[in-house]
């Protein structure tokens, strides 16, 4: 009997019988939360372009989204961040009202007026969900680390379409430069499910226009796809640094949570009324899909970043993705007037590059471009996701996420810490020893 444990395909049958109707179940879950999350913002954005009105009135919906979650989501509060430490460091099941309450929360920052995405929504309700199986399959350690990771990734694909870089994307966010394979099968599994009852719910993700030519790689389109990368990983990094930044000022000078979203409303109407345009609120995807069509006024990435990021840092509920989307994609659309890349290229480059920079991701970003912008534009997307990753440094949008792995030799950094504890990195030059400056240290 030991001479066929130590077979390992007896062991790997057991564990795909095991977590094969736990996927699918965690699948069901996320994919029936993402299809209730999409059709609610639909009408939430469909009714707010009808009803102008109400946006100013955001600063009223800001302080009863602050109110509810003092008073009822204390504990789920902190969001992807809660998820993250949940599963480098669990402690309790995460509770149900995570999924209602972030639903609610996201809604009510898009009739309003706020600029916010869906997919800290999505990853959340995903999650949650799936943890609550916990309570009945006694999941610890291991096992219930693989759980969480399959809530995520059923939650990232089913509300945005991409299976390939749902699956990853679980895996991948965790920690900066480590992955665990063992949560591969399960979330795969979770994500192709989920993406599949989202669209048998009747929900479908928008299509985005694939460039119609690619340009033969050049080593003049190699340099340019790399500055591209580059300049969208600096953006990564400013937004993500700016919106810790205004986070951190909303907490310490307004004590009272409700009246953050509320001040930060006041804000945010005020600039909507003043510019007398709705383009930079909201999900923004009427300007993404025009990104990829027509030349955009250069500074549409600039305005998305900075309501984005004053819309979350206030404390208003949502996610950062969809906004990244729209800062990459105008960025990558005003890029195309200086590099010698197609337009419609250079948007699907940005659209998914600033993405890997922000949340440092970049195997399930260009996955993300393959399956949303085609294959043939594979090897572009790679360079700018990948460089995009390289620049945006030791940063992201998540404070929770930790440290496997530095990205470059030069620099040392311990591992596990998370990216909110980071601080000045210790470099190595050149003609310090390998050993010294090594993360493979003995």
């Amino acid at each position: 009997m030991k001479q066929f444990r130590q077979f390992e395909p007896f062991i790997a049958l057991p564990h795909l019988i095991k977590w094969l109707p736990i996927s699918v179940v965690v699948g069901i879950l996320a994919g029936t939360a993402s299809a209730a999350l999409l059709a609610s913002l639909e009408w939430a954005t469909d009714w707010r372009e009808s009803h102008r009105w109400i946006i100013a009135l955001l600063p009223l919906g800001g302080f009863l989204s602050g109110w509810i979650y003092h008073q009822f989501g204390r504990t789920v509060e902190a969001g992807n961040n809660l998820l993250l430490e949940e599963i480098h460091n669990p402690k309790s099941v995460i509770p149900f009202r995570m999924a209602p309450l972030v639903l609610l929360g996201t809604d009510l920052t898009h009739l309003f007026g706020g600029s916010a995405g869906r997919e800290g929504t999505a990853l959340q309700m995903g999650a949650s969900l799936a943890d609550q199986l916990t309570r009945i399959l006694h999941f610890k350690g291991a096992n219930r680390r693989i759980l969480l990771t399959a809530g995520i990734s059923g939650g990232f694909a089913s509300v945005f379409g991409t299976p390939l870089a749902g699956t990853v994307f679980g895996l991948e966010v965790l920690a900066i430069g480590k992955i665990h394979y063992d949560a591969l099968f399960p979330s795969l599994i979770a994500a192709i499910v989920g993406n599949q009852v989202t669209l048998l719910l009747g929900l479908h993700h928008t299509a985005y226009r694939h460039a119609p030519s690619i340009p033969t790689l050049t080593i003049w389109g190699l340099i340019a796809a790399i500055i591209a990368g580059a300049i969208f990983g600096i953006v990564a990094r400013l937004f993500a640094k700016v919106t810790h930044k205004i986070s951190h000022f909303f907490k310490t000078k307004i004590s009272y949570p409700p009246m953050r979203p509320l001040i930060g409303g006041v804000i945010i109407a005020a600039i909507v009324g003043l510019t007398g345009t709705t383009k930079y609120i909201g999900l923004g995807i009427p300007t993404i899909v025009d990104s990829f069509y027509t030349q955009l006024p250069p500074w549409d990435f600039a305005a998305k970043l900075g309501l984005t990021a004053l819309t979350l840092g206030a404390g208003f509920k949502g996610g950062e993705v969809t906004p990244l989307f729209f800062i990459g994609a105008t960025l990558g659309n005003t890029l195309s007037l200086l590099l010698a890349l197609p337009a419609p290229l250079l948007a699907g480059m940005g659209f998914v590059g600033v993405f890997a920079g922000a949340a440092n991701t970049p195997i399930a970003s260009t996955l993300m471009g393959i399956e949303l912008f085609g294959l043939e534009s594979g090897i572009f997307i790679a360079i700018g996701c990948v460089v995009s990753y390289q620049f945006s440094g030791h940063s992201g949008i998540y404070s929770a996420q930790r440290i496997g792995l530095s990205k470059y030799s030069a620099v040392y950094l311990e591992e596990g810490i998370t990216l909110g504890n980071y601080g000045q990195p210790k470099i190595y030059l050149p003609d310090d020893s390998e050993k010294e400056g090594s993360n493979y240290q003995e």
